[in-house]
């Protein structure tokens, strides 16, 4: 689709008929049970790692692989080699660079798969890894992973030991939840110590540099955690040789019952792509029949992440039809433009997604009653606070509560209660929300060998204390809440000198300064405010010459703003921390708005290819396919509202 010409000179005209066709774009993206459920990407990690799962599954017989349904190992070689860089590597983000990890892995998956290793695509990736560090370098579930087939050392690779479980303090809780769903069943892998076969031939010894580290990186001194937890690892190794075996037994069983818990009312373990690949790999090395319940429930739910429509093959990382909805919902509502009925079939169905288990957050909340949403379709265990946040927003601006709710009145109140009671609960010490958990912050366990996947808690960060803040202010908190100044008092903490905010679940600090300003004027803070003031300029000092705004990834790996080519949803996240900050009017938004409207498609969509959301910073990125629609439309509704409403008509 092309983007429409240049706007009239009736500005406002033309921004009220992008809203129109923004509307109805994204109305009828809505499927009939009331919910939006957009595409999730990323990088070719998923289908790289789904052929190494697949010769898991599948072994060589007779030294020759030759797995059942072999197209599907054919199209994924296909799809990984259509996102290859010219260098001959392969990076986890738009227009980034290569990667060593995913490079890696993509080599391993396509040299099993039978590409020939002497073509131009294995050279090149080869030549490519060994210029990044070889092997050595990539990160420890890469090795773990090829370990698992011979590939790589295995005393060269951190201890994931099952009696971690057994710890006391609540040790596994101390690790993000994603990390937790991760580690257990990769300790039932650990226990057990598989080899499984590779094809007759096949090894990966020409990616090893020669002279490469294989030793973990050291500690600063001997005292260091990073020391101790290193002569941990030592002691786990020597002690898997001569230490009682009814400890570990005893492990594996608690680490068993753990993880079969987590799959109930849950679409795979945690719901997520690595989590539900480890889950079935432990039960087939626990000797789990392939006709077992509980393994065909694991793999059934693992391949409905793949997308195979004929002209495309990826997996997804997961599921985001409560997350996407929460968004569409809200940006449809704020601007008066849903279809009859639209909304109520939101409520309804969002309703029915409300938690009313007690998950793995209530170790450190036990006497808080359940309450909130989850990310996915079915994730019981684990609600979290964005999500939370954002469907409270969707609810009170699809009118759920209040004078005329109607029906769903009543149910939907005591859903907004029990999420706020739910979100005051989970209220860091400093201040500050974090995704899953409370207070997951004890920064030690950054230090653990295998943490390198740069995930391995959950802290406070301003982008969801932002957004959390907004809902609990606008669903009624008064802003002399307790919990509310201290939220305000963790943002003004957590501005960055230039007067941004970081952004931990989106890339990343116009997304993280957007929400931070939404929350504190919903708390409020006055326009007038340093910590308001200083944020705006800083908006208006990066964007591009287009009239958007654009961002890098490598603003993680840089620790700073890295400019990129306008896209638009970070535009729209710009305009909406403007609008926020007081600033209806500036050349800077009308600029923004402008570019929408410019680059907006006839039928009211917007394309957009860029990487905009964040998994892991540095690791592992995301593209939510309806970022592009929601937060255009909701950008257009704001401004609109703040320049020809009530207050502003013109």
């Amino acid at each position: 689709m092309s983007p429409r010409p240049k706007p009239s000179t009736d500005f406002y005209s033309e921004a009220a008929e992008g809203l129109s066709r923004a509307a109805g774009y994204l109305a009828g993206l809505q499927r009939p049970e009331g919910y939006w459920w957009g595409e999730l990407t990323a990088d070719t990690t998923l289908e790289s790692d789904f052929i190494l799962l697949y010769l898991w599954l599948y072994p060589p017989e007779g030294g020759v692989w030759n797995p059942p349904d072999r197209e599907l190992v054919d199209k994924a070689v296909r799809s990984i080699l259509a996102r290859q860089l010219p260098d001959g590597g392969f990076n986890i983000y738009l227009n980034g660079p290569s990667e060593i990890s995913a490079t890696v892995k993509a080599y391993f998956a396509l040299k099993v798969a039978g590409l020939d290793p002497d073509g131009p695509e294995l050279s090149r990736a080869r030549e490519r890894i060994l210029a990044l560090g070889g092997i050595q370098a990539a990160n420890s579930y890469v090795k773990i992973n090829l370990s698992l087939f011979g590939l790589y050392p295995r005393e060269r690779c951190p201890s994931i030991p099952p009696e971690m479980i057994l710890l006391p303090g609540n040790f596994i809780y101390q690790m993000s939840s994603w990390t937790r769903a991760i580690v257990v069943p990769l300790s039932i892998l650990h226990a057990h110590k598989p080899q499984r076969p590779v094809p007759a031939g096949f090894d990966l010894k020409e990616l090893f540099l020669p002279g490469g580290r294989m030793t973990y990186r050291g500690g600063r001194h001997f005292l260091s955690y990073r020391s101790l937890f290193l002569l941990a690892d030592r002691i786990v190794k020597f002690g898997e040789k001569l230490g009682p075996r009814w400890i570990r037994a005893k492990a594996v069983r608690k680490a068993e019952r753990w993880m079969l818990e987590r799959t109930r009312y849950s679409d795979g373990l945690a719901a997520i792509y690595p989590a539900m690949m480890y889950c079935i790999m432990a039960l087939d090395v626990l000797g789990f029949r392939k006709d077992h319940p509980d393994y065909v429930e694991a793999l059934n739910q693992f391949m409905r992440l793949l997308v195979d429509d004929g002209r495309r093959f990826f997996f997804q990382p997961c599921f985001s039809p409560v997350w996407d909805t929460a968004i569409a919902a809200y940006a449809l509502a704020q601007s008066g433009m849903a279809p009859p009925g639209a909304l109520g079939r939101t409520v309804d169905w969002l309703l029915t997604m409300e938690v009313r288990r007690k998950g793995d957050w209530a170790v450190k909340r036990p006497n808080t009653p359940p309450g909130g949403w989850y990310f996915e379709f079915a994730n019981e265990f684990y609600p979290d606070l964005d999500d939370t946040a954002m469907v409270l927003l969707a609810l009170e601006s699809c009118g759920a509560v209040g004078a005329g709710a109607g029906k769903q009145a009543g149910k939907a109140e005591g859903a907004v209660r029990r999420a706020m009671q739910w979100l005051l609960s989970m209220q860091g010490r400093d201040g500050g929300w974090a995704a899953f958990d409370v207070d997951n912050n004890w920064t030690p366990l950054s230090e653990v060998p295998f943490a390198d996947h740069n995930a391995m808690l959950d802290p406070t960060c301003p982008d969801i204390t932002g957004r959390v803040l907004e809902a609990l202010c606008t669903c009624g908190i008064e802003v002399e809440h307790p919990a509310a100044r201290r939220a305000v008092r963790y943002l003004y903490r957590t501005q960055e000198q230039d007067g941004s905010w970081y952004g931990r679940w989106g890339v990343n600090y116009i997304y993280g300064t957007c929400l931070a300003l939404r929350g504190l004027r919903a708390a409020g803070v006055g326009a007038d405010e340093a910590v308001i003031v200083r944020a705006a300029e800083w908006l208006r000092s990066v964007q591009n010459a287009d009239g958007g705004w654009g961002e890098s990834c490598a603003s993680y790996d840089n620790n700073c703003f890295t400019a990129a080519d306008s896209t638009a949803s970070q535009t729209a996240w710009a305009v909406l921390g403007l609008l926020a900050a007081g600033d209806a009017h500036s050349r800077s938004v009308r600029n923004g708005i402008q570019h929408l409207i410019a680059v907006q498609n006839e039928d009211g969509s917007w394309d957009e290819s860029a990487t905009t959301g964040t998994g892991f910073p540095r690791v592992f990125y995301l593209v939510y396919d309806l970022y592009r629609q929601s937060f255009p439309l909701l950008a257009l509704s704001a401004y609109l509202k703040a320049t020809r409403g009530p207050q502003g008509q013109r």
